[in-house]
């Protein structure tokens, strides 16, 4: 997946942090039941609210949008702009401009796509809960992951709710000093999905130009 692309805030990234921590087991067995229960949709929708924050760039950008997931095929609508993969191949739809650019899924690739990271959840991680914060909701917890290889991201926390297993939000970090931070405002599993709707068909948008980065 090339940066160019808004999927790359969605994705792994990485920033300073403590690196002695342990992994947790109790929180290790709740991300992944968690994720677990995602997995086990047919498809899902999320509602998604975004921010980007950089404080010594002083940014602070608030965009919304909308995930369709289904197996390794996603679609992502957000403010001018549709990503969509087939779990093969990624378009990228810039509305404004009329022109869409086309471009491998690599698994060799440093990012992660979406339905990655709302839906796997491995050994290749340490999760630890985060004792700093507290939640007036008791069933609330902050889990903190860190790979054991950070070539992909150095910290992602995510905002569990204990009790019906879902995550409230997720926050990823960046060499830059960004923060992108995710919240689930609404989640809906088990959707009817049209055909053809992980694919983007340039018969129907003849007036748009395809740039191959493939």
């Amino acid at each position: 997946m090339k940066n160019i692309l808004i999927i790359s805030l969605l994705l792994f990234a990485g920033t300073v942090f403590r690196v002695t921590a342990q992994p947790d087991k109790k929180a290790e067995n709740l991300l992944e039941d968690v994720i677990n229960k995602m997995a086990s949709y047919k498809n899902f929708k999320a509602e998604l609210s975004y921010t980007m924050v950089n404080v010594e760039m002083d940014i602070n950008e608030k965009k919304t949008g909308v995930i369709y997931v289904q197996g390794d095929s996603y679609r992502i609508e957000m403010e001018g702009q549709i990503i969509i993969s087939d779990g093969k191949t990624v378009w990228t739809y810039i509305v404004d401009s009329d022109e869409v650019m086309v471009s491998d899924l690599e698994e060799s690739d440093e990012s992660i796509s979406p339905n990655k990271i709302l839906t796997t959840y491995n050994q290749d991680y340490k999760a630890k809960f985060d004792q700093d914060k507290k939640y007036k909701n008791s069933d609330l917890k902050m889990i903190d992951l860190q790979p054991n290889d950070k070539k992909q991201f150095e910290k992602m926390s995510l905002l569990v709710n204990k009790k019906k297993m879902t995550i409230e939000n997720f926050s990823v970090y960046d060499k830059n000093g960004n923060v992108f931070t995710y919240h689930i405002i609404d989640l809906t599993p088990n959707i009817d999905i049209p055909a053809g709707f992980f694919t983007f068909d340039p018969k129907k948008h003849p007036d748009v130009e395809v740039i191959d980065m493939r």
